[in-house]
């Protein structure tokens, strides 16, 4: 089944996904994690009320109840799992990704992912093999009750923002039904109607594309910062005061500021593709950095492991202990705004925090759609690692080979058919030269 992923399962709705695996995964969850019920929510794309709908006849055709939500945030459908005690849980949601997708994100107690090495694997295997009987035991609940809970969990974290001037892109997503019950009716807003259609651009905020409107309305509204969320809720990017995108990795250094100002820095945990500013601004502020594989089905867990404080991501997810070690826009943009505000008090800007951040020349995420991923990967490792000497490699997500003076990663997405490069140096001059080599090595490959 094309439409089960390492994260999650997503694809072309009609083709890839579509009601008759919406049913299969509601009626064989509940068996797979041992519970009579699962919490269940979706976001505004236009194939969602029918995959909720058969969803929730799945569950409901096992014997199992369905604590509904209805629509929500994909962070709500975590808070919801963990707040309720909930046993299973699943999002209706393509995130990032298109109009024309959709997905399921599913959960266990404790809002823990159930990704391909944990369990979403089994759940494949039993919607491919075992027949579906048609005796209906379960029934629907209504749980919509949580999205105030959500807010009331949220709220706190807002409390000092006053004085702010904010711009927020809401994507056309889910973050509209709950974010002025947040941040009140201040900040300057757009795109914060539902639609599925997403209109005014593709709910991936981390390609810069989609961030132009948010960037001319940080400008035109003299913002101290512009904030956009995804589709679901669950990524966040931002635009400095002057108008520019701000690389998701340097962000989690800024999160790292606001614990350290509170007095709680600790174990900390990023991604393979993390740029080193973020690693030494972070160990400055007293943190003991892990690194770890990419995506939220690899981080939940490693952040449980380490006891992190909080960890962040290339792609804007951010992972807090305060928020039962998941990911969620909203709270990562309350505590970055919160940093705004200090700055503000200060005489000083989000622009001016970035540029003492950055240490590095950064290449950002680079892909390459090759159909030889494994020979192009094999390449690149002889080169770097057979005939030079690296100081570290590090290969539990692609490779990570370090240089005194630069590193780059390779990886193969989990998600999409790309190759994905990421290179840093101490000068853009020689960040250039290493990419040249790079581009070399796989252009063979085309």
């Amino acid at each position: 089944m094309s439409a089960f992923k390492a994260y999650d399962i997503r694809g072309i709705y009609g083709k890839d996904i579509d009601e008759e695996l919406a049913y299969r995964v509601g009626f064989y969850l509940p068996e797979l994690l041992d519970t009579d019920h699962v919490v269940v929510g979706r976001d505004t794309r236009l194939s969602s009320p029918s995959l909720h709908d058969a969803l929730i006849r799945g569950i409901t055709d096992s014997g199992s109840d369905a604590w509904d939500l209805g629509l929500a945030t994909t962070p709500m459908v975590y808070f919801a799992t963990a707040h309720l005690d909930a046993a299973a849980s699943v999002q209706i949601t393509a995130s990032h990704n298109p109009k024309e997708y959709n997905g399921l994100k599913i959960s266990r107690r404790g809002a823990l992912p159930v990704g391909g090495d944990s369990g979403l694997k089994d759940l494949e295997k039993l919607c491919q093999e075992k027949p579906v009987p048609t005796e209906k035991k379960g029934s629907v609940k209504d749980y919509s009750k949580v999205r105030k809970e959500y807010i009331a969990f949220l709220r706190p974290y807002a409390k000092e923002l006053d004085g702010l001037n904010i711009s927020i892109d809401c994507s056309s997503g889910m973050s509209s039904i709950i974010i002025k019950d947040i941040l009140g009716n201040k900040p300057h807003y757009i795109n914060d109607t539902l639609d599925g259609t997403f209109p005014a651009h593709e709910p991936n905020p981390l390609e810069e594309e989609n961030c132009r409107q948010i960037k001319e309305e940080t400008l035109r509204n003299v913002s101290d910062c512009g904030v956009i969320y995804d589709g679901d809720a669950d990524r966040v990017m931002f635009i400095d005061e002057k108008g520019a995108f701000i690389q998701p990795d340097y962000i989690t250094a800024v999160i790292g500021l606001y614990y350290a100002n509170h007095g709680k820095a600790g174990n900390a945990l990023q991604d393979i593709r993390t740029s080193r500013s973020t690693t030494e601004a972070l160990e400055d502020l007293g943190f003991t950095v892990t690194t770890w594989k990419v995506g939220h089905a690899y981080a939940k867990l490693k952040i449980r492991e380490i006891n992190g404080v909080f960890g962040g991501e290339l792609a804007g997810h951010y992972y807090f202990r305060d928020f039962f070690c998941c990911d969620s826009g909203i709270f990562a943009s309350l505590l970055v705004l919160s940093v705004v505000k200090d700055l503000k008090k200060d005489g000083r800007t989000l622009s001016e925090l970035i540029s003492d951040i950055v240490k590095y020349a950064n290449s950002g995420e680079i892909n390459f759609r090759l159909d030889d991923k494994d020979g192009a990967i094999a390449a690149l490792c002889s080169r770097f690692i057979d005939n030079d000497k690296p100081v570290k490699v590090l290969d539990f997500d692609g490779y990570r080979i370090e240089f005194p003076d630069w590193w780059f990663n390779v990886r193969k997405s989990n998600t999409e058919p790309y190759l994905r490069i990421v290179a840093e140096a101490k000068t853009k001059e020689m960040l250039e030269e290493k990419l040249g080599e790079i581009r070399g090595i796989i252009g063979k490959f085309h």
